[in-house]
């Protein structure tokens, strides 16, 4: 079978393990996480793998034109729905593989105590100055296929997905030393929130709605 150009399409339960892949390949301010953590499959654990099974509906990725996912969007619809959820539902069977950190000392924690905190506290997503903001969005892309307008496309089909369900606006948390992430965000029309947070993070958020105007696929 001669492979095809890249395209976006629906998630499928078969793309799993490439999202945990591309997850891992993309955590670390957008580069390959592999060398910072001594079990990268925390990543997955807490930033796709919980989206995928609970909303497949809002995940799309980006085919490699021979059914390999090498990039993705994904996310929630309700943020306050999916912290309860996560914490009653998903955590559970996590904390198996990953328990509780010890309390941060004057060292501070290692990259995978780090996640693991994180893991154990899905509360955090839940912010009052979100609240007008209420869907939340997870999106990486490898390197390979950057650049050529996946990106975007990614993100209009997920846009468009909690637009048709009657959600009106939506955020994202990212790391201040993602620049190039940034970037991306901002062309897509993404503008700062002010939310207060302890660490080097921006949030940002927009309506779902397309630019009055712009075609909808």
């Amino acid at each position: 079978m001669t492979a095809s150009a890249p395209f976006v399409r629906p998630y499928r339960p078969s793309d799993r393990p490439a999202v945990g892949r591309v997850c891992v390949l993309t955590a670390h301010d957008g580069g390959d996480a592999t060398p910072h953590y001594s079990d990268t499959a925390i990543l997955p654990t807490l930033f796709a793998y919980p989206y995928v099974d609970r909303e497949p509906e809002l995940a799309f990725v980006v085919d490699d034109g021979a059914g390999e996912a090498v990039g993705y969007v994904l996310g929630t619809a309700d943020t306050a729905g999916f912290a309860r959820w996560f914490r009653d539902d998903w955590l559970p069977g996590a904390a198996e593989a990953y328990p509780p950190p010890p309390a941060a000392d004057g060292g501070g924690r290692t990259p995978d105590e780090v996640m693991a905190a994180l893991l154990h506290d899905p509360e955090r997503m839940v912010r009052p100055q979100l609240d007008p903001f209420p869907a939340h969005l997870h999106i990486d892309l490898l390197p390979t296929h950057q650049g050529l307008g996946l990106g975007r496309a990614l993100m209009e089909a997920f846009l468009d997905a909690l637009h048709e369900a009657g959600v009106e606006q939506v955020h994202l948390c990212m790391s201040r030393a993602n620049t190039r992430a940034r970037a991306f965000y901002d062309r897509m029309g993404f503008e700062e929130l002010e939310v207060p947070d302890d660490g080097p993070v921006w949030y940002l958020g927009r309506p779902t709605a397309r630019t009055p105007g712009a075609p909808r696929p």
